[in-house]
């Protein structure tokens, strides 16, 4: 493509006119090696109309979508489908880039110019609105840095690394080619993002910068402990939906089939503990069908992360369950302060 973009940035608007042109303004620095794709998802503020704003000021660079309310996941298909970049990447409308970006793009133009890469970790960096807790989540323990490497060259990653919506870039043709959306109006789908373009991935690169700079603090974050135990439904479904999207029995490269194994065990390990908040019978009935289509599908991996892993234990029935479930998420939030 004649005088093709390095990368696709899609920002996912709703409501964000207070925030999103702090997001903005950091994604104009990488200038006209970008595309910055504003995604105004039904929007009752001024939202589209600050985003037709920055493409009016910036026509080679800024697009805006307008569309009815879809969610965040249509935020992102909306932006993979008029993505025109190499690579892609998703910002959300209340986090930012860091001054490393420059930096990162020159880095992704180098992997380009010697053949291409399928996906680039970056760390992403929690910045808490109280200041306590603010830490960066980096992988320099399992991926070699600053050179073009495939799985094998990998290590282990450790407990809290998980590739997410913020480490990764990845090459656009590859989502493009996604058998089915993201749903839409279903939160925590991010993850889903992630796990339906994993297992097609063969060369990377890791940028050992804290590019993404994850703001931590709005009361209605879908992060925050009251939220997540009101959606539970929304991280069972998508933590389906990525069990499915990773065929562990068509998967040849041990390392890449070790990673998926963590990142589905992660995510369980959310689904169940953000569930069992709510202390219902209702609600564990409802794991215990996240169990049964998972099973369904494949019995064998089904069985391996139900029976097989420490997931065991926080499933475990009645109240003795539960309360295990309560203090290891509140363990979890300890270590990494994700609300």
């Amino acid at each position: 493509m004649k005088n093709q973009k390095l990368l696709t940035v899609t920002v996912p608007c709703y409501n964000s006119q207070d925030y999103m042109r702090n997001c903005v303004e950091s994604l104009l620095v990488g200038g006209e090696r970008v595309e910055i794709i504003i995604i105004n998802d039904g929007s009752r503020d001024d939202t589209g109309k600050i985003a037709d704003e920055y493409a009016a000021k910036y026509p080679t660079i800024v697009k805006v979508v307008h569309q009815e309310n879809g969610g965040h996941g249509e935020g992102i298909n909306q932006g993979l489908a008029n993505a025109t970049g190499k690579y892609f990447k998703t910002v959300d409308s209340d986090d930012t880039l860091s001054a490393d970006f420059p930096a990162f793009l020159d880095a992704l133009e180098k992997c380009d110019a010697e053949g291409g890469i399928d996906l680039a970790v970056t760390n992403y960096y929690y910045v808490h609105s109280d200041g306590v807790g603010d830490r960066s989540i980096d992988y320099a323990n399992a991926l070699p840095k600053n050179k073009i490497f495939t799985w094998a060259d990998t290590k282990p990653f450790a407990v809290h690394q998980m590739l997410t919506i913020h480490s990764c870039t990845f090459r656009t043709e590859l989502m493009k080619r996604w058998p089915e959306p993201l749903p839409k109006k279903v939160f925590y789908e991010d993850n889903l993002m992630v796990c339906k373009t994993l297992p097609h991935i063969k060369k990377m690169y890791y940028f050992p910068a804290n590019l993404y700079r994850y703001w931590i603090g709005r009361p209605d974050q879908s992060v925050q402990e009251n939220v997540m135990k009101g959606r539970y439904s929304h991280q069972i479904l998508v933590t389906v939906k990525s069990f499915e999207a990773c065929d562990f029995d068509n998967i040849n490269e041990p390392k890449l089939k070790k990673y998926l194994k963590h990142e589905l065990f992660m995510m369980f390990g959310i689904s169940i503990l953000c569930t069992r908040l709510n202390k219902t019978d209702e609600t564990d009935a409802a794991l215990e069908k996240m169990w049964s289509d998972c099973r369904a599908h494949n019995e064998k991996w089904g069985k391996h992360f139900r029976y097989g892993t420490p997931l065991f234990f926080i499933c475990l029935p009645g109240k003795f369950g539960r309360s295990l479930s309560g203090f290891m998420y509140k363990l979890a939030n300890k270590v990494v302060r994700f609300n």
